[in-house]
């Protein structure tokens, strides 16, 4: 039930809610999950999985934005230039993730709007620039504190 609990937490960072979530009752969650939390094991159970599903997130999101940046629009093009619409099957094997908006227009034509790509590549400039700002705390900590790079 902790190492759950411990999952959980890191996922949702809230204590009482958590522990609710690994089967504690509501009434003693928060107290209980204060108590999990102070005992070594499960406090750096804890962290590990912190830095894990934030490591995963931003692989997602840098993931995503690439999609934005660099995916293929033939799909949708098609989509638009089409005669009649696809049917489910065929709709449902194209590559869409690069659109943001796809309406009927007056006059039975189709509308669709795509992700700016600029802005796509301009959020995956910024968020590299605060990896990279990110790291080099790290290595000044690093640095300061005499800690080895593989420790934090």
């Amino acid at each position: 039930m902790a190492v759950k609990f411990c999952c959980c937490y890191a996922k949702l960072g809230n204590i009482a809610e958590a522990a609710v979530m690994a089967g504690c009752e509501k009434s003693n969650a928060l107290q209980w999950g204060i108590g999990v939390l102070r005992k070594r094991k499960y406090s750096r159970l804890t962290a590990e999985l912190r830095s894990m599903f934030a490591s995963e997130t931003r692989n997602q999101v840098m993931s995503g934005l690439e999609r934005l940046a660099f995916g293929d629009a033939r799909d949708a093009v098609s989509l638009v230039l089409s005669e009649e619409p696809p049917c489910e099957e065929k709709i449902m094997k194209m590559d869409l993730y690069n659109v943001s908006e796809i309406k009927r227009v007056k006059g039975g034509g189709v509308e669709v709007k795509l992700f700016d790509r600029q802005k796509a590549l301009e959020k995956m400039m910024d968020y590299a620039g605060n990896a990279d700002q990110r790291a080099a705390a790290r290595s000044l900590m690093n640095a300061l504190t005499g800690a080895d790079e593989n420790e934090v």
